[in-house]
């Protein structure tokens, strides 16, 4: 393996999920727009072309220049979150705010650039982790709750579950205890339960989640649906394209829920086949952040791969039963420019780190 491969695996996803998308979106497309490839073309124009150029410029720009304005990339994220609340700027969709319109020119997802801003402001604090365990460990409180202020206002359950995922292993892997882990965790744990308890919807997919057969026309819809699609693929799959599901009965076909139409379409090949390359995207990012002799370049490959492998296998997991449902993206996969613009920038800072590392990784 090379960093060849790294850029021809992050290719290989991307051009997957382009695939995906024009055989999942088709009905919608037809539906919605009267076009048959409308999320196909959306997603190649406002998330594939825009990714590989932001891909391209920052596997080209020193990974160092990135930790000097950590700080200065978390706040900007964060005032882009802010901006989801003001009138004029923020969209709400199905009851969420989740996108930021500038005036009507285009939109976004604040919350997809904040993982990757957090990422590189997490690598560039916690390479100090150590100097005050007992201050450390506070001022990661306190940043993950200034986050979680603004995702759980959306309301972004599923994304601030990753996020605060994706926080606690690079604490970890900067050094912290578990005494410190199991702290933080408890404080956590608490805090979900709360917003589950004190939240209808939520509370809701808990059920469903605790008895799949709970409201199946309603509450529990989407789960069944999905388990049903994904059981219609058996092992090889109907085809490419030849899925019904999508077809009105699974919902968010071409968004969250694409990985059951893989199922129903590519078959338990298809999956395996999927989940091979999320595996070596993780292992390659590991290798990576093992070689390096820079802690920020460490941590920054550890909290990309964390990214990638966590949100991949909460999309999956919900989809299956195995968690409660929640809305998030398959990373590379769903419809969605904004997710994967950032995922394919944050690949180019990894491969930059790769490149000035001197990194070669063998087989």
């Amino acid at each position: 393996m090379t960093v060849k491969f790294l850029i021809w695996l992050t290719l290989i996803l991307a051009i997957f999920g382009l695939v995906m998308i024009s055989s999942a979106g088709v009905y919608l497309s037809q539906k919605n727009f009267g076009a048959d490839y409308y999320y196909f073309n959306h997603q190649f124009l406002f998330g594939f072309l825009p990714g590989l150029i932001l891909f391209l410029i920052a596997s080209r720009i020193d990974y160092r220049i990135w930790k000097r304005f950590s700080f200065v990339l978390i706040f900007l994220s964060l005032g882009l979150l802010a901006l989801i609340f003001v009138p004029g700027f923020g969209i709400t969709i199905g009851g969420a705010k989740r996108w930021v319109n500038f005036f009507g020119f285009f939109s976004f997802q604040p919350a997809e650039i904040l993982k990757l801003t957090l990422i590189i402001y997490l690598a560039s604090w916690l390479q100090q982790f150590g100097k005050s365990k007992t201050g450390s460990v506070a001022a990661f409180i306190i940043i993950l709750f200034s986050v979680g202020v603004f995702i759980a206002a959306q309301p972004d359950i599923g994304t601030l579950g990753i996020i605060i995922s994706i926080a606690i292993l690079m604490f970890f892997t900067a050094g912290g205890k578990f005494k410190q882990l199991f702290g933080i965790i408890i404080l956590i744990v608490v805090s979900f339960s709360l917003l589950t308890v004190f939240s209808d919807y939520r509370f809701d997919r808990f059920l469903v989640f605790i008895n799949p057969n709970f409201d199946v026309q309603d509450k529990g819809y989407h789960l069944n649906q999905s388990l049903i699609t994904i059981g219609k693929g058996g092992f090889l799959g109907t085809g490419f394209g030849k899925g019904e599901q999508k077809l009105g009965f699974l919902p968010e076909p071409v968004g969250d829920s694409i990985f059951a139409v893989i199922g129903e379409e590519l078959g338990f090949v298809g999956m395996i086949f999927l989940l091979a390359l999320f595996l070596l995207f993780i292992f390659l990012s590991f290798i990576i952040a093992k070689k390096t002799n820079d802690k920020f370049a460490s941590l920054y490959a550890i909290g990309l791969a964390s990214w990638v492998g966590i949100q991949s296998f909460v999309n999956i997991a919900s989809l299956s039963g195995i968690v409660p449902l929640t809305g998030v993206p398959l990373p590379f996969i769903s419809y969605g420019g904004t997710s994967l613009a950032v995922l394919m920038t944050g690949v180019g800072i990894l491969v930059n780190i790769a490149k000035n590392t001197g990194q070669r990784i063998r087989t």
